[in-house]
């Protein structure tokens, strides 16, 4: 259907051009401007200009869906699940219409993290003044204060924002699966003050002010007549643009520009910045990390950074499919050696929950996810994770570090590991 569109579009222009080649010599300068405008048509371009406008609604409503009592979003009409091609043909007006209604999903969840667990908004950067950008985090009301457990919750990369793991997850399956907060509220539950951490959130964006260029004929020292074939080649060029960009960007959209959130502009320099100004100041005894795919790398980033300081609060660290690397990160040996006994990575894999799996890095131990799907990997580690975290403040608890020796530690530590689910052996890496 598009090429046969597409040379309905250009059938005039071909046909100009035939007959001004039938012409004489003083018709080749419009033969070449046809022929410039052929070469600057991109096709998939020209096609937007049969795209519906790109407006969309602002609220679920508006969308015709809702979340029913299963945390499922459903057609408001139908009770179908969401559907992503919407309209058949026009690929990119459906992913501007899903990446509306994600937007719209992220205020959702932002609303249910305040509502729904009670926690706290906190502007970042704390000092931050009126005028500049800025993001914030979520907390417990004791977050700062609990003097026994900290739970710090980090996703992954991409579009999702605090208190998501996934938004096709909570698009196209359920907000158990997609968000934080079944860990959120369990957390509460059992006696954790709770931070999210939101480490995509390292920019604004506003509209790019438009260049006002100065005219050649406020130019004084030009004679009249040079500058009168000045503006006439200028307001032909900008003729010719405009021209172009009719065809070019149709569906004509803002230019924006980004403005970086001070000490925010990236997820490891959230992470450390939250580290800095919250989670070290806690009273927490026992802080523990739950980091899914990029926030397992900006743990380890945070690890290089503040070692000595992590050493001395993390109890342990809960990963879910994550990406660090701690020879590219160069995570040094005493590094290496904290996380063999502290940290579990919960991997994506066809092998039952828990299960031992094998790695070429000498970092944590890795075992099943009990799912192959990525972004499932936190959901389905969700029990083995709250009981990793429960046995490793017990093992704390019932050996006091000063006659603890390192044997011990990790004799101690083995038993934690190969006691998850009560069916697996982890293969410890030796000390380098």
């Amino acid at each position: 259907m598009s090429i046969s569109l597409s040379s309905l579009i250009l059938l005039p222009i071909w046909i100009s051009m035939a007959q001004i080649q039938q012409g004489g010599p003083d018709e080749k300068e419009k033969t070449t401007a046809l022929k410039d405008l052929l070469s600057r048509i991109d096709l998939d371009e020209l096609m937007k200009k049969d795209e519906p406008p790109l407006d969309f609604p602002d609220t679920l409503e508006g969308f015709e869906y809702a979340f029913n009592e299963k945390g499922q979003l459903r057609h408001i009409k139908t009770g179908e699940p969401f559907v992503f091609n919407y309209r058949e043909d026009l690929h990119r007006w459906n992913q501007k219409r899903y990446e509306a209604l994600g937007e719209i999903i992220t205020k959702y969840v932002y609303e249910l993290l305040e509502k729904d667990c009670n926690l706290k908004k906190i502007s970042i950067p704390v000092d931050a003044t009126e005028s500049e950008p800025k993001s914030f985090i979520f907390m417990s009301e004791d977050a700062l204060t609990n003097p026994q457990k900290l739970m710090v919750l980090i996703h992954g990369s991409g579009v999702v924002r605090a208190g998501q793991w996934a938004r096709r997850l909570i698009i196209n399956e359920d907000l158990d699966s997609g968000t934080q907060i079944p860990f959120i509220k369990r957390a509460m539950d059992e006696g954790y003050g709770v931070i999210v951490l939101n480490p995509n959130e390292n920019y604004i964006e506003v509209e790019k002010p438009k260049i006002h260029v100065q005219s050649s004929s406020d130019s004084s020292d030009e004679p009249a007549e040079k500058r009168e074939r000045k503006d006439k080649v200028s307001k032909e060029t900008k003729k010719r643009r405009d021209f172009y960009e009719k065809y070019r960007n149709p569906q004509r959209e803002k230019e924006m520009m980004q403005l970086y959130i001070r000490e925010n502009g990236s997820p490891e320099e959230h992470a450390v910045y939250v580290w800095d100004h919250f989670i070290a100041q806690s009273a927490a005894e026992n802080v523990f990390f739950v980091a899914h795919s990029y926030g397992g790398l900006a743990f380890v980033e945070l690890m290089i950074q503040r070692e000595a300081d992590v050493k001395s609060k993390v109890t342990a660290v809960a990963l879910t499919d994550s990406v660090h690397n701690v020879w590219h990160q160069e995570a040094g040996k005493t590094i290496r050696e904290w996380m063999r006994e502290n940290c579990c990575n919960w991997v994506s894999s066809s092998e039952p929950l828990d299960t031992s799996v094998e790695s070429m890095l000498p970092d944590c131990p890795r075992v099943s996810a009990g799912t192959d799907r990525h972004e499932l990997t936190s959901w389905k580690s969700f029990p083995s994770i709250f009981k990793f975290f429960t046995e490793a403040s017990e093992a704390k608890t019932s050996s006091p570090k000063p006659t603890q020796t390192r044997r011990s530690h990790r004799i101690k530590h083995e038993e934690l590991r190969n006691n998850i689910g009560g069916k697996i052996k982890i293969s410890f890496y030796p000390t380098p």
